[in-house]
């Protein structure tokens, strides 16, 4: 089955520093609530937010329980409990709210070109350290940056994730592995998410992506 990711990252105001590039990833409430509203009652669509910041929970869980809707939030494991980010408690109400927990590293540094002890850090310890907070099977992972290539891949193939989570912005598959994802950005509006993410790309486009996605898997 074809589905399309849509992934959030910091809505409202940000309630601690961002790292360069980061404020082109935050929208507005009402681009958040809009884009939601679109996406109501179809099966093809699935919501995952990045990062682990506090307006994960202060805004996008009370709208997606209003909702319906479900999401998984890759939490970036380094930033538990620190003033703008999402506490231990906040992922257990998560949790709790019936949304899964994904990993996202430990420090939202890219996991392309790094050293063992570091790529431990950031696909395994991030891990466990989010399974004791949550007290479950952390089973999904997204890339910080969106950021890969083969020995990525090769380095988290024996962890048993269940799906890794990309920033290609294309449609996926649900028996994939890999899932690429399209992050809402600052500018997006529901318009346009509706006409560029949620209606399926012309052939052309789809070439296109899917040429990039392998570049990145074999480089």
């Amino acid at each position: 089955m074809r589905v399309v990711n849509v992934c959030f990252h910091g809505i409202g105001t940000p309630r601690r520093g961002l790292e360069p590039g980061e404020e082109s990833y935050w929208i507005s409430r009402d681009t958040f609530l809009g884009v939601l509203d679109q996406v109501v009652g179809r099966d093809d669509v699935r919501l995952s937010f990045d990062d682990g910041n506090d307006s994960d929970v202060a805004i996008g869980l009370p709208a997606l329980l209003e909702r319906g809707l479900t999401a998984t939030f890759f939490v970036v494991a380094g930033r538990l409990d620190q003033p703008g980010s999402l506490s231990s408690d906040d992922v257990r109400h998560l949790r709790d709210a019936g949304m899964t927990i994904g990993n996202h590293g430990m420090t939202h540094r890219p996991w392309r070109g790094l050293d063992a002890a570091r790529r431990h850090e950031e696909l395994v310890t991030s891990r466990e350290v989010l399974e004791d907070v949550t007290g479950s099977r952390v089973q999904d992972a997204a890339l910080p940056l969106g950021r890969y290539d083969r020995a990525v891949l090769e380095a988290l193939k024996p962890l048993r994730y269940r799906s890794v989570q990309t920033s290609d912005r294309r449609w996926a598959r649900t028996d994939r592995w890999l899932q690429p994802r399209y992050s809402i950005r600052h500018g997006d509006t529901p318009a346009s998410v509706q006409r560029e993410v949620l209606q399926r790309p012309a052939l052309p486009y789809r070439t296109k992506a899917a040429l990039v996605g392998t570049v990145k898997r074999l480089r």
